[in-house]
């Protein structure tokens, strides 16, 4: 707006002025407006006297008139007026030691504007401060080096806490509590894990296909490992059509050779001639022992038994062994059918007319005991005829 120009309103400068329409008295309309017959009707003030300075005229007393736009009667009384600040001067009261105290709303030591429930009626301040300490100096002095003794800390805006544990809390920190928690930790990470989101024993590759993968690599070594060191039981056959030979040396020795009717009986050393078949081994196969018995099919009587120590047999081939037998045999007289077979076939071939002895049939069983097989095993080899390994005087009865 600019410096000059004026407001034509002109009861805003005092020309017109604002009456109380509840308060005022009217004045009778018959003397407020009659005038002296030739006195000229007063000029109403339209121009502004806010400028009265720049006037030369004066329409209003400034100081000692008030016009109608700031007079107070002009407006309804709303109610009886409260001093500004509630009656308080607060530059009165700056040179004072408590004037302000920006805690009093947090420790509940303010003035209390509501006696809602009984708010504000307590005589007693909730809050009480905590008793002056010495001074961080004097405690130097003393020798005290804690920071905490030096002066007490006054958590004064902290608000108030609730329960300090829920009831899951404290079961977390019982031992089954903890119990439960792993057990949860590993059953989520198995099933991260067999959904192949995550690997095993904390790596990123240990998947449940690179397990599948794994176990697979692991079977097809521990088969080829096991299908060339686990040995295979060897075939058991006689060397040739004579497979008894006469014994010779210190076993030879120890064994008496007889033949006697009363009692009948009869014993004599022998070594049996068995050949192995080694083919379906790839490594040498180490037989720790190896126990033999000689039975007589057409009576079903056991007639000798031997014994053969420890031996390594090479792979893939068809080694012979030596077994020591010792045939002895016992009958109640000279007519058994065992007894007489294995005499006729022991004879002196000079009491035949032909010179050939008859062959005698038997079934040899051997238990071997192979190293890298949990039990022992069994084969066994027969022969129909076959030459008796001793010869008889020609004057034995």
């Amino acid at each position: 707006m600019e410096y000059d120009r004026k407001s034509t309103v002109s009861s805003f400068y005092g020309a017109r002025r604002s009456i109380d329409v509840l308060n005022d008295v009217p004045t009778p309309a018959g003397q407020s407006n009659i005038l002296p017959r030739g006195a000229a009707r007063p000029r109403a003030e339209s121009q502004s006297s806010f400028y009265a300075d720049r006037q030369s005229r004066t329409s209003q007393d400034l100081l000692n008139t008030q016009s109608a736009g700031y007079n107070a009667s002009s407006f309804f009384a709303a109610g009886r007026q409260e001093p500004l600040k509630g009656g308080r001067d607060e530059e009165e009261e700056a040179g004072q030691q408590d004037n302000w105290d920006v805690f009093a709303d947090f420790n509940n030591t303010g003035p209390k504007y509501s006696s809602t429930f009984g708010i504000g009626k307590h005589t007693e301040p909730a809050y009480h401060q905590l008793p002056p300490t010495m001074s961080v100096a004097a405690s130097k002095a003393e020798g005290g080096d804690n920071d905490s003794s030096l002066a007490q800390v006054e958590l004064v805006t902290v608000p108030a806490l609730g329960p300090e544990w829920e009831r899951s809390e404290m079961k977390k920190m019982t031992r089954s509590g903890r119990r439960e928690l792993k057990s949860d930790e590993r059953r989520a990470q198995w099933r991260a894990w067999n959904r192949g989101e995550i690997g095993l024993c904390g790596t990123k590759w240990f998947t449940k296909k690179f397990l599948v993968f794994f176990i697979f690599a692991w079977c097809a070594i521990i088969a080829i490992v096991l299908a060339i060191t686990i040995p295979r039981v060897p075939g058991v056959s006689f060397y040739s059509n004579s497979p008894l030979v006469g014994a010779t040396g210190n076993f030879n020795a120890s064994i008496p050779t007889e033949f006697s009717r009363s009692p009948a009986n009869f014993s004599f050393p022998a070594m049996a001639e068995i050949q192995m078949d080694t083919s379906s081994n790839i490594i040498p196969l180490v037989l720790n022992h190896v126990d033999a018995q000689v039975w007589y099919p057409s009576s079903n009587f056991q007639i000798g038994s031997g014994y053969f120590g420890k031996a390594t047999l090479p792979a893939n081939s068809y080694p012979i062994i030596s077994i020591p037998l010792n045939f002895s045999y016992v009958a109640s007289n000279d007519t058994d059918p065992t007894w007489v077979a294995w005499y006729n076939a022991c004879k002196n071939p000079g009491t035949y007319t032909d010179g050939v002895r008859p062959g005698v049939g038997f079934e040899i069983i051997l238990t071997m005991s192979i190293q890298g097989l949990l039990s022992t095993t069994t084969a066994s080899a027969s022969v129909s005829s076959g030459a008796c390994p001793i010869e008889l005087s020609i004057t034995s009865a």
